[in-house]
């Protein structure tokens, strides 16, 4: 059996394990919330704005105003234990922390925006004299604003370091065969209801950061038509990444090619993001008849604001204001026994290398 210490060309070599997540606020209250939206669009990768221009932006639009209706929202769904994003991802640490505790490899979670942060992670393992870091960004696709954001701050964090760790980082995992099969088993007990259709529903992000992430620059044409099929010009489109990650848990559930959809939710401001948007999408399937929607959000690992309450409160009763009967939300893979299990998988293959 491996241990964390393990002789190298003559040297000790102790690993750790650093999960990242994006974060959330410390309380449901306007003040916590401010505090967490301020860091959270402090980065220049989720507003890839001038840097003047998103001064102006957070502070005189974003924070003065949307901090009281989030914090509304954030205690729609607060748990009496926290943040129900924070208390599924502690409590996935911990099973990760069992996993690897007979290898003596300690497990951290680290937050790009809020607690326990990056930073405060990242100087545990340091205590445990870790040199060797296995780097898990729980995110599943690709995008400069989530996983290329928490691989910038992971740098930053270390940059003045003396003794730099060794990273190995693990690539997204939107099409790992793992991940598809522990939603395909967390989502099948749902579809014994028999829904009408089936929505997979990502967080959206500006056409334009779709369009930065084509090298040729010329591949993205604004519509979801270049994202069917994931090939080699658009490898790095979070778009294609998605549609990929819907097309195999589809598959895997043996959905019909009619019973089953893609959309993105979320959207801030008015530029233009990526469609489908999901409540647009979802008026139309009640206007066809659709009277029993099941809903997967599997960009996101642990359920969050965006799934409870975006989608399992607000889109909900949207659907049925526009003539559906019920709306039901898959959970998140969260702690569940076949995440953990494909985490685990994931890492080993990491720690193998």
């Amino acid at each position: 059996m491996q241990t964390s210490e393990q002789k190298s060309h003559g040297k000790n070599i102790k690993t750790g394990i650093l999960l990242i997540n994006l974060g959330t606020p410390d309380a449901p209250r306007t003040r916590e919330v401010r505090a967490y939206l301020k860091e959270f669009f402090a980065s220049r990768r989720i507003l890839d704005i001038n840097p003047v221009w998103r001064w102006f932006l957070v502070n005189l639009l974003i924070l003065p105003f949307r901090p009281r209706l989030s914090a509304k929202a954030y205690q729609q769904i607060w748990l009496e234990d926290g943040s129900p994003f924070l208390v599924h991802s502690l409590q996935l640490k911990n099973s990760l922390t069992e996993q690897f505790a007979a290898e003596n490899i300690p497990v951290e979670l680290g937050m790009q925006c809020g607690n326990p942060s990056l930073k405060s992670s990242l100087e545990r393992l340091r205590r445990l004299e870790c040199n060797n870091i296995i780097v898990l960004p729980l995110y599943p696709q690709y995008a400069s604003s989530t996983y290329g954001s928490a691989i910038e701050e992971l740098y930053k964090e270390i940059i003045n370091d003396w003794n730099i760790p060794f990273l190995q980082i693990i690539p997204p995992f939107y099409s790992d065969p793992r991940f598809i099969t522990a939603w395909t088993k967390v989502g099948s007990a749902y579809l014994e209801n028999e829904p009408d259709h089936v929505l997979f529903s990502f967080h959206s992000l500006p056409l334009r950061h779709l369009q930065k992430s084509h090298s040729s620059k010329t591949f993205c044409k604004n519509e979801n038509g270049c994202c069917l099929e994931l090939v080699n010009e658009n490898r790095n489109c979070y778009s294609a990444q998605c549609y990929q990650t819907a097309k195999l848990i589809a598959e895997n559930l043996n959905l019909e090619e009619n019973k089953w959809s893609v959309s993105f939710q979320s959207r801030l401001g008015r530029t233009e993001w990526i469609k489908p948007y999901t409540e647009t999408h979802l008026r139309q399937l009640a206007e066809r008849g659709v009277k029993k929607a099941l809903v997967f959000c599997p960009s996101f690992v642990t359920d969050n604001l965006e799934t409870l309450e975006e989608i399992g409160i607000r889109a909900a009763v949207h659907f049925r204001q526009y003539g559906g009967e019920e709306l039901k939300l898959v959970p998140s893979l969260n702690n569940n026994p076949e995440w953990v299990e494909a985490l685990s998988s994931i890492i080993r293959q990491k720690l193998a290398c």
